[in-house]
């Protein structure tokens, strides 16, 4: 049986989950809409980030660098962005550190809902840590892109809704699929 869209409860922070209705309320939008464009957003970010090697080249402890500014976005997946490289994947650590005690149910696009397994396969890669179900890896993808820069996340949307209706990120993966 196909379904249109598929229907995920994730954990979010209460600030996460604030700045989420924020986001959907600027931009005449749902959650649910806002989210699955977040999706679409960090999942090319989080295909740039290092996968770190099986054993350690070097016997001492790895340390992930932070450069300068890495809390401040600059989209997540710009170039120089803390969506990149060793500061992107401590970025992850962090947020996937804290906890998120609020339960938000999102109905997903089902091409937005299948990239779910692969979020999680991937960030299991990054980080070591297994994610788990489809609405873990939202969970954790969702919280990684509203980590980002408020301002930053709204102006994407932005972007991404002058060039055509809410929820365009989900429509595009078909023609790109």
């Amino acid at each position: 049986m196909d379904c249109e869209e598929v229907m995920l409860t994730v954990r979010i922070a209460a600030a996460e989950r604030a700045l989420l209705r924020e986001l959907a309320r600027g931009h005449g939008a749902d959650m649910s809409d806002v989210a699955a464009d977040g999706l679409i957003d960090v999942v090319p970010s989080l295909h740039v980030l290092p996968v770190p090697p099986v054993l350690p080249v070097r016997p001492e402890p790895a340390v992930l660098p932070v450069a300068p500014g890495a809390g401040a976005a600059s989209g997540p997946g710009s170039a120089t962005g803390p969506g990149v490289g060793d500061a992107g994947v401590l970025r992850l650590l962090r947020v996937l550190a804290r906890p998120a005690p609020c339960a938000v149910t999102l109905w997903l696009p089902a091409p937005v809902a299948d990239l779910l397994p692969l979020v999680g396969e991937r960030i299991t890669a990054v980080t070591g840590l297994r994610i788990g179900p489809a609405s873990a890896a939202l969970s954790a993808a969702l919280r990684f892109w509203l980590a980002g820069d408020p301002q930053q996340l709204a102006a994407g949307l932005a972007a991404l809704h002058r060039q055509g209706s809410p929820g365009l990120a989900a429509q595009r993966l078909d023609v790109a699929a």
